[in-house]
């Protein structure tokens, strides 16, 4: 069995996370989504409701399952014994990056082989970022996100909207 991990902060998960999980659907027997950490960021979601977004953004696709790793990739890609890390690159800076970070996995799991997707048209101006700060602005994101995270982003912002106002009022 051919066994693929996602792994990604998906703070949230988008339309180009969707589409790069649904590619590695098809290519492999079974794909891992990890929700995982990065100490450099501030998060929106909370790991649990980063997973529960992903379970529901890919609950159409059988063979993949969504998990949340705190620890180190190429770790978690030797427990599961995974031959591939899927990664998807919108640009020349994001290839930059996922290839140091391809050599750093392939030191310490050589036999997990890192495989960068390129963005689907139309998907390489979508980001986590651009999705929150949308949503923040109080816009439309269905083009960035799907119907449960757009819901989430709106219902998260709403309770930080409330909160804020009445205590800073």
């Amino acid at each position: 069995m051919k066994i693929a991990i996602v792994p990604g902060s998906f703070d949230p998960v988008t339309r180009g996370h969707i589409d790069v999980i649904d590619r590695a659907a098809r290519l492999f027997d079974r794909v891992i989504v990890a929700a995982m950490v990065n100490e450099q960021k501030m998060y929106l979601f909370t790991p649990e409701e980063r997973v529960a977004l992903l379970r529901a953004e890919t609950s159409g696709l059988a063979n993949v399952e969504v998990c949340f790793h705190g620890g180190m990739l190429w770790q978690l890609a030797r427990d599961v014994g995974a031959c591939a890390i899927v990664k998807g690159v919108r640009n020349a800076r994001d290839a930059e990056y996922e290839l140091a970070m391809a050599a750093y996995n392939a030191e310490r799991c050589p036999t997990a082989q890192t495989l960068l997707l390129p963005a689907s048209e139309g998907l390489d101006g979508v980001s986590s970022t651009a999705a929150r700060e949308g949503a923040l602005r109080g816009e439309d994101v269905s083009l960035l996100v799907g119907p449960e995270t757009g819901r989430a982003l709106r219902e998260k912002y709403e309770k930080e909207n409330e909160y804020g106002s009445k205590h800073n009022g």
